[in-house]
């Protein structure tokens, strides 16, 4: 009678497993996979760092952690172009793509972080730090901005821990305040690209536009990585009319990612407003390879047949 009690809880679990697995695969479920190491600067591995991944045709992702060698891997994902973040307090934040190709090879992605200058947290805080990080992902800015200003007034040195600050005043839409705390960083590292960027964008959401200019020209672009920054920047150029700075960051963004729809459809604007109409016309066709039936779709088809009777 055991054996049967057994037997039939071993076909609950079973059940139970393909229900929740087989039976109901994630959007980004495939036949691909992935597999990478994280390093510093001096090539040793960094362990525990985050990794979200996120497909744009699924729209989901999922994340994962470096193991002690630095490795992580993702088994069971669909093809296609997959956005993957790097983070860990301490170092700075990195963004790359990769191309997983469901039935080739599989070739490890090699991911270097910088260390953050001004970041002299004893390892012990740094999980405190985490913890500010993570709540500010979760939206809960105050509980985060609380965590961020304990570990600075107790670690002055650990000025960098002010852009976290500064970032939670710029979600809560209080421009004034976070430019204050972007300032305290640039104070210590002029050079600091991520504070001059913020520092433009909140003196673009005040509308100040000559301010904000004056923070974007001072960005190295071969020192950005991240295409949204890209695509933001250069759409603060194109709405002041700037089309040849505009053209820069867009295209830059859509080498970094070539189905990048948002970036591809504002290349081709800026290319029209150029005069640029063969440009125009390659930039609208990849769009729609991206992206051929939406309502936006339409409007870059009567664009095309626009540039084509020209």
């Amino acid at each position: 009678m055991r054996n049967k009690a057994f037997i039939w809880s071993a076909c609950l679990a079973l059940v139970f497993f393909l229900v929740n697995t087989a039976g109901f695969p994630q959007a980004y479920s495939g036949k691909g996979r992935m597999k990478g190491v994280v390093m510093d600067e001096q090539g040793n591995p960094i362990e525990g760092v985050k990794v979200k991944l996120y497909n744009a045709k699924s729209d989901s992702g999922f994340e994962t952690k470096t193991d002690d060698n630095g490795i992580w891997e993702a088994m069971w994902i669909r093809g296609g172009t997959w956005d993957i973040d790097f983070s860990k307090a301490g170092y700075e934040i990195k963004k790359i793509f990769v191309e997983v190709n469901e039935s080739g090879k599989v070739i490890p992605v090699e991911t270097k972080m910088k260390k953050l200058q001004g970041f002299a947290l004893p390892e012990e805080l740094l999980a405190e730090l985490d913890k500010g990080n993570a709540l500010f992902d979760e939206g809960k800015l105050d509980e985060a901005q609380a965590i961020y200003e304990k570990l600075l007034q107790a670690n002055p040195e650990a000025y960098v821990i002010n852009f976290s600050i500064g970032n939670c005043y710029f979600k809560k839409e209080d421009y004034d305040r976070a430019i204050v705390y972007y300032l305290k960083v640039l104070d210590k590292d002029p050079n600091y690209f991520k504070a001059l960027i913020s520092l433009g964008n909140a003196y673009s959401n005040k509308k100040d536009v000559d301010r904000a200019m004056e923070y974007y020209n001072r960005i190295d672009i071969a020192k950005i990585d991240d295409v949204d920054i890209l695509y933001n920047i250069g759409s603060n150029y194109y709405n002041n009319s700037k089309f040849e700075d505009a053209l820069k960051y867009y295209k830059k963004a859509v080498e970094m990612k070539p189905d990048y729809a948002d970036g591809l459809y504002q290349m081709g604007l800026t290319e029209l407003n150029l005069g640029n109409f063969q440009e125009a016309i390659t930039s609208f066709e990849n769009y729609l390879k991206i992206d051929p039936d939406s309502q936006r779709a339409s409007q870059v088809k009567g664009f095309l047949d626009y540039l084509k009777k020209k």
